[in-house]
Formats: structure tokens, sequence, C-alpha cells
């Protein structure tokens, strides 16, 4: 496509970057903003983030915007089918106490508030390939303090003198939006209780797995729209009785908006008194469960194999069933007798994910330096689990200069950009990059700013 920009702008920028001899103090002006904002990833105060950032102009925000929608509104009705279809549930393969607790209803209009779309995204071509789903808002504080790094230094500076109309994109606004209108649109189960305005929200999760930097600032952002939201671990949650009404609470006082960040799979793995009073207060209707357990099918690997299952075939629209097979991997399930012929000779052309939940670093591709009697085991491996074997797109390849103690020098690296969807509405892209494949597991990644310039 002749009107895609995007290669260009980050090479233009790679060389402004050149020009400056690696741009040393934009690198420190970069990494002194984010030791002091939100530290990104594993406490270490400065995240591994390139100082050239991700760029989008209008064609390909556009092909983005309509692919990750699109997507999302395929996932919403395959979660509505689930919910009434016991044989299409049964297609998902899921343990019988997760799938019982997917079915509690959520009470708002919107199944799924959030979504998170990994995608492999060809810049000269404008092709795009799905390659995970999420059913958070995972990666948003990364996405905003990499890209305002980025905008501290002199090679950004440069770069806006030579472009009109660039701006970045907002995904924990969109976030915030969300929760308020989801909220807004909540019926609860217990005739008569009060829903106050401006609700006490509950950031739940397990402390030991929780984004504590991604939760501070989504609880900065509401605390300037007066709106009191706290972290909640969920061993602290309970369900007690006042004034004749049963409520949930921690050990500050009532919770009555949660944002569930908590994985199912994690709470069935971790049992305890706190989780089970999540469940109940949502079967009850006592809190409004914001990332309600139905929204959880759709993020294990066994979505893309449903996806291009027969039984799809009848839930979605012929142009939906051709989005599908245009932009979402082949994927089947692995079972004990099943033909492993076509995945052991094209072994560079699959990957196997475990069953179960996301679990995307435990994902194994052919191609990722095995022999042919290692690939042979993992087949077997993921017959006898009951595992999801995919189809492998190769990440698209561009180049970076990074950010810290990186060199001025360019290097090669992958690229996946996740997109944010709040409720169903595109807001925002989780740029990030690195030397391995992005489909298995990641040795090393960098976070990416993203800018977008409306030329």
């Amino acid at each position: 496509m002749s009107n895609l920009q995007s290669r260009a702008l980050e090479s233009e920028f790679c060389a402004i970057v050149n020009e400056l001899g690696g741009d040393a103090e934009g690198k420190a002006a970069g990494d002194a903003f984010l030791a002091a904002s939100h530290p990104v990833r594993g406490g270490r105060g400065v995240p591994d983030w390139a100082v050239t950032p991700k760029i989008l102009g209008p064609a390909e925000l556009g092909i983005l915007r309509d692919g990750a929608e699109t997507f999302g509104r395929i996932l919403e009705k395959v979660t509505a089918h689930y919910l009434d279809d016991a044989d299409y549930r049964a297609l998902f393969r899921l343990p019988e106490e997760f799938e019982q607790q997917t079915l509690i209803p959520t009470g708002y209009d919107q199944l799924i508030p959030f979504m998170r779309l990994d995608t492999l995204f060809d810049q000269e071509t404008g092709a795009f390939r799905f390659c995970g789903v999420a059913t958070t808002s995972a990666g948003m504080t990364s996405a905003i303090d990499v890209t305002r790094a980025v905008c501290l230094t002199e090679a950004y500076r440069r770069f806006s003198e030579r472009h009109e109309g660039i701006h970045a994109l907002d995904p924990v606004g969109g976030v915030i939006e969300a929760l308020r209108e989801t909220y807004a649109s909540w019926a609860n189960a217990d005739a008569g209780t009060h829903h106050p305005e401006r609700p006490v929200v509950g950031i739940v999760d397990y402390p030991e797995s929780a984004s504590a930097v991604e939760f501070a600032d989504l609880i900065e952002r509401l605390a300037e729209e007066g709106v009191f939201a706290r972290f909640v671990d969920i061993r602290d949650l309970r369900i007690e009785e006042a004034a004749g009404q049963r409520r949930l609470v921690d050990s500050e006082g009532p919770v009555v908006c949660v944002y569930r960040r908590a994985p199912l799979g994690e709470m069935l793995e971790k049992p305890c008194a706190g989780a089970e009073a999540l469940v109940e207060a949502a079967r009850r209707g006592l809190a409004c469960l914001i990332g309600g357990f139905c929204a959880a099918p759709v993020a294990t690997n066994a979505i893309f194999a449903v996806l291009h299952a027969p039984e799809t075939e009848a839930v979605l629209t012929s142009d939906e069933l051709a989005f599908v097979r245009a932009h979402v991997p082949e994927a089947h399930f692995l079972e004990r007798g099943c033909d492993l012929t076509p995945y052991l000779a094209e072994q560079d052309g699959w990957i196997v994910r475990p069953a179960g939940g996301y679990r995307a670093s435990e994902a194994v591709a052919g191609v990722d330096r095995m022999d042919r009697d290692e690939w042979w085991r993992v087949l077997l491996a993921g017959c006898e689990e009951g595992a999801v074997i995919e189809r492998y797109d190769p990440a698209y390849r561009s180049q970076i200069v990074v950010g810290g103690e990186g060199g001025s020098e360019p290097i090669e690296v992958g690229n996946m950009l996740g997109l944010f969807l709040c409720r169903g509405a595109f807001r925002g892209v989780y740029a990030r990059c690195g030397h391995e494949s992005v489909m298995g597991a990641w040795g090393e990644h960098f976070d990416l700013g993203c800018l977008v310039v409306n030329e």
C-alpha cells in the first residue's frame, strides 16, 4: 500500500538519532523520567526501552483500529454464544470449575470491557495477524510512559519540527471511561442496594502477580477525577453483613466496584477465602465485578482452535469468517492418536501452546533451535496435555536504537503490537520488540513508545 508511512518515518527517526551520535542526553532524560514515574518492569528502576518509537500514519492507524474493533466484535459474539450453548462451550475443553464460574452473569451490557489483542503487523504491506488475546489492559502504563520518555529526547524535538499533527494515544484514559460506563450499566442482583455515583474501586489481584506500577498509575488518574481507588489483595476479601445487607469488604472497608485483574486460572490454582468471597459477590450481585469471569474463555489458548472449528461457522457471518481465516492463525487441538505428520514435516511452521490459560511464555515454536527429536517430544507431550498447535507467523522486523546503556547503532528486532480495546473501541497501542521469537518465549525485549503522525 503506497500510503503507508510507518517504515519511512521510523527510518527517519533512526537517522536523526544517528546524526546525534546516539542522542546520549536524550537517553539520559528518558531514563530519569522513567525512573521517577512508573518503573515498568521487574522493579529495576528503568525498563529496557528504545529511543526510537513505533510511528503510525493515518493509514496504519486505520488498519489497526478497524482490525482490532472487528476482532473485538467477533470475540464478544463468540462469548455470548459460549454462554448460551453448552455444546459450543465444550469446544473450549475447560475444567468444570473454570467453566462454571464463567457462567456467572456480569449484570452489565458489554461482556468483555477490556481487551488487548496482540498483533503481528507488516508496516510495508499493511497485513496483520493476531497472535494472542488478553482480556485485561496490561501494558497500558508502559505504552504511555515510554512514549513520554521518547518525547524528552532531542531526536524527538528535531523530528517534531519536520512533521505536524504528532500525538500519542491514551489507553489509561480509555480504561477509566470504560470503568465508569460499565459500572453505570450494571444492574445489581440485590433489589434495593444503593449504587453510589462515585464508588470505591478495588483493583483486585494477587500481590505476587500484580502490576503494581500500572495499578499506581490508574489509581492516580482516578483520583484526579474524584474517584477513590486502591489495590486490594484478593486474600483480604470477605463478605460481611451490615444494617441487614451483605457486602464485599476488605481490611479497609466496603468495595462496591471491583476491577478484577486476578486471572480466573490463578484464582483456581491459588484457592483462598478471599477468592471464594469474590466469586460469591459476583454471583449474588454484591459488587460490580468489572472483568467478569465470562471474559476468561476467549483469553485461553483454545480460542484460535475454536474460531477455526466447523461449529463456529454457524456463529459468525460470512464476512466475519473470512476475517478469521485471513487474520487468525490456523490452530488445532493436539490429542492422543492424532496425526502428527504435517507438524513434523513443517516443523518451522508451527508453535505449540499449553492447554488452559494464556501462558504465552510457555509456548514452544518449532523454529526455536531444536532438532527433529526434540520437536517430536514437544508434540507428544502436547498430545498428552491436550495442547493447541498453531500456525507460526514470523514477526515483522525493523530497526531501533536502544535507550539506557544501549549503543548508538540501530539493531534489528521483531515487533509485536498490543491493540487496546475499551468497551469495544480502539484506544491505544502497547508496542514492544525483541531479538527472539515474539510468538514464543522472550529472552529479552524492549518497550517502545508509540506516536501517531497525522499527515
